[in-house]
């Protein structure tokens, strides 16, 4: 580097070799500066790039879930119905999915689009608005998950009803929820939390245990109704036990297969809540309020 402060002053040309093994202290003020080339017979080391700083290329793009993918023009999908004692005809919901990155280790099903179809024709308006507005998050991307919550927390003023199996829902919207729910557990962006071994052997004893107690007391009331039916009321008894089996059987048939006589679960809308040990216990999930 030569150094000028208004008087030419020369330097002693010094080789960047030279220059890399020593320090030079510069007292005065810079007010210009050249960079000394090394000359052509001078043996430069040559220095090449840094392995590290290789950047590597994607092999191939994944393609993620955003409102700007075309719709193909074939989806797959399903459809399922509902059968709901507060309207007249029934309701069939049509749930298409996209599958992006088909073919590679990246491939993903999410839920394209939503149709609700049926005769009819009340609740036409919010059906097209609602419809509408959930294939609008669904092609949005991201977590679409929220909407089964958002949807099964909707109450009808009129009241609910039991589904086959003794689900309560409480409201038409609130089982289209769990129809979407239904359906993002089958393409997999949602799972079911499994109930462990201790869970399943304690759920099992408290059924048994509660069975073998309702057993004992029906047989004890038949023989209190066949001692009086031996004191002269035998066709009174014969016609209230078979009023009780009647009344049993549809008690178990409303109930799913639970033991009649239980209550609504308010952790999965299940009528099998049973009273053991002085604590609500539900033999469908596990819930209890004794924790």
């Amino acid at each position: 580097m030569t150094l000028r402060d208004g008087a030419a002053t020369a330097a002693p040309s010094i080789s960047p070799i030279q220059a890399s093994d020593m320090t030079i202290k510069i007292s005065r003020k810079i007010k210009g500066y050249t960079v000394a080339k090394p000359d052509a017979g001078t043996n430069a080391p040559s220095v090449g790039p840094d392995p590290r700083d290789v950047i590597e290329v994607p092999k191939a793009e994944v393609i993620q879930m955003h409102e700007k993918v075309e719709r193909p023009e074939v989806l797959i999908g399903a459809t399922y119905k509902i059968r709901s004692p507060l309207v007249e005809h029934a309701m069939y919901v049509t749930i298409n999915d996209i599958v992006l990155n088909q073919g590679t280790e990246y491939e993903l099903r999410r839920p394209f689009e939503i149709f609700i179809n049926s005769k009819n024709m009340d609740h036409f308006q919010w059906i097209v608005a609602l419809t509408r507005i959930m294939s609008a998050v669904f092609r949005k991307g991201g977590d679409v998950t929220f909407i089964v919550e958002e949807l099964r927390a909707v109450f009808d003023p009129r009241g609910g009803y039991f589904k086959a199996g003794g689900v309560y829902m409480p409201s038409i919207v609130a089982e289209l929820g769990a129809i979407v729910e239904q359906h993002l557990k089958m393409i997999g962006l949602l799972h079911d939390p499994e109930l462990g071994p201790e869970q399943r052997k304690l759920i099992a004893e408290k059924r048994a245990a509660y069975e073998a107690r309702s057993n004992h007391g029906s047989a004890k009331k038949k023989s209190e109704i066949s001692t009086a039916g031996e004191m002269g009321g035998a066709m009174i008894t014969a016609a209230t036990v078979a009023g009780e089996t009647a009344d049993s059987a549809t008690a178990v048939e409303s109930a799913g297969a639970f033991p009649p006589g239980a209550t609504l679960c308010h952790k999965c809308n299940t009528s099998a809540v049973i009273i053991m040990d002085g604590c609500a216990t539900c033999l469908n999930c596990g819930y209890s309020k004794c924790g």
